[in-house]
């Protein structure tokens, strides 16, 4: 069996990306104009690839990213396994590094392998992965799919990321993210190899904030 292709795209810029908000599972926001430019910069450089299905969250701001695909009546699923972690309380709140010491201290509990800490209210990683491996099954059962297009979340990208290529969930700070990124991996039907890493050279304006949502 030839090696199958994922496309494992992220969503392209909201407001909210550049505001620093973060949206989580339970801010359903559309694309802002960069987030459709960058849409369509994606389309002009892989519109021609011959995708046998679209994957999406259940957000729209999955869907808006891969409309032009969509567009083309290609068949899609979205699955909200494939959601974004869920920041509990304080989804459409402001959250950094800097300012924020439940943030912070939650992102060391999981860089510490403590990947069952969430922030008030929200999702851990771990339970983020349990709904994801449902469609990671699906994923790999479809052996007549040989080339897919799937557009999510970061943080969710990260955890699916770790899944996929056997890491523990501690490691999933080590992939980067940013609006409208690109990880090409293969399958060989056991095995995942990621085979472009953080790819954004279809952005012909350069990356944009890796903010999380």
């Amino acid at each position: 069996m030839r090696p199958r292709t994922i496309f494992l795209l992220r969503h392209g810029q909201t407001d909210f990306n550049v505001q620093g908000i973060v949206q989580g599972s339970g801010v359903d926001s559309s694309l802002n104009d960069t987030g459709r430019r960058q849409a369509a910069q994606f389309f002009a450089a892989y519109g021609h690839v011959p995708f046998d299905k679209v994957y999406t969250s259940a957000l729209r701001r999955t869907h808006e990213s891969v409309q032009q695909f969509l567009d083309l009546g290609l068949p899609h699923e979205a699955h909200a396994g494939l959601n974004e972690i869920s920041w509990g309380e304080r989804e459409g709140t402001r959250i950094t590094m800097e300012e924020d010491a439940e943030y912070r201290e939650v992102l060391a509990d999981w860089s510490a392998g403590r990947t069952t800490s969430r922030l008030t209210g929200g999702e851990s990683p771990e339970e983020v992965a349990a709904r994801q491996r449902p469609v990671i099954e699906l994923l790999k059962a479809r052996d007549d799919e040989q080339t897919i297009l799937v557009c999510m979340h970061g943080r969710a990208m990260r955890v699916l990321l770790c899944q996929l290529l056997n890491y523990p969930l501690s490691c999933m700070e080590g992939f980067e993210h940013s609006n409208l990124c690109l990880y090409k991996l293969e399958f060989t039907g056991t095995v995942f190899t990621v085979k472009n890493f953080l790819d954004v050279t279809h952005l012909r304006d350069g990356k944009s904030a890796a903010l999380a949502g």
